[in-house]
């Protein structure tokens, strides 16, 4: 019979009390990070298709509750972020994933990471019911609102304007890159696992319920994956 942990059982209330402003927002947020996508990658089908599909997918697993059950090891949050970050490996070891890569607009994925800035703000109203530690938040050690407030001007005075030199563009994508890694590796130990190292007060619980499953099953890897692809230009045309 599978296991839940006594917190996920009695926070569950909780998540299903939410204004819905909270989870209106964040399902909105992941739209846009759809569409930005999409048009980045010129409107190709795979760009849309492939991820209206894991999003489908990961929504029906979250509502099963999968994700609330403790036993295994690793645990199987795990499987919301290993797909996504082999599919992106792989695209940067083939030549023709490499090719596909180079496609994509520049521009529309720096504006891409406006999105980072909803999302901090929905940390922060999870927050406030106690679903996600303060330490998650820009309150605490999340300061990856700076992105998502930098992007638009970025975009406009490197991609617009051009007058950001590469060098700029390409400091900025991996300050930003470093902001995502900061935020994804405290939300890992924050949740309540065996290896949880912060938050013993409030762990992260809100990842685990549908829709902000797709924080980290999409919006994260999205982001990562825009900040590589760009990356990957700017240093080859350096």
């Amino acid at each position: 019979m599978p296991v839940y942990r006594p917190l996920f059982h009695q926070t569950t209330k909780t998540m299903e009390h939410l204004p819905l402003y909270i989870p209106i927002t964040f399902a909105l947020t992941t739209l846009l990070t759809v569409i930005l996508l999409y048009k980045a990658g010129n409107y190709a089908k795979s760009v849309i298709n492939i991820p209206l599909l894991w999003l489908a997918l990961q929504a029906a697993i979250a509502l099963s509750g999968f994700y609330l059950i403790s036993t295994g090891n690793p645990p199987r949050f795990a499987l919301l972020l290993i797909p996504p970050m082999v599919l992106i490996l792989v695209l940067f070891l083939i030549k023709k994933g490499r090719l596909f890569m180079d496609s994509f607009n520049a521009k529309t994925l720096t504006l891409l990471h406006i999105v980072r800035v909803p999302v901090e703000l929905s940390l922060y109203w999870l927050f406030l019911h106690k679903a996600v530690p303060v330490i998650m938040t820009f309150e605490g050690r999340n300061f990856d609102i700076l992105c998502g407030l930098t992007a638009p001007v970025v975009y406009y005075w490197g991609y617009i304007k051009n007058k950001l030199s590469k060098s700029v563009l390409l400091a900025w994508n991996i300050a930003c890159l470093l902001l995502l890694a900061n935020i994804v590796i405290t939300a890992v130990f924050s949740a309540p696992f065996k290896f949880q190292k912060f938050a013993f007060d409030q762990p992260n619980i809100a990842l685990f319920y549908f829709p902000f499953i797709w924080l980290p099953s999409f919006i994260v890897p999205a982001a990562l994956f825009a900040h590589l692809v760009n990356i990957r230009k700017l240093v080859t045309s350096i």
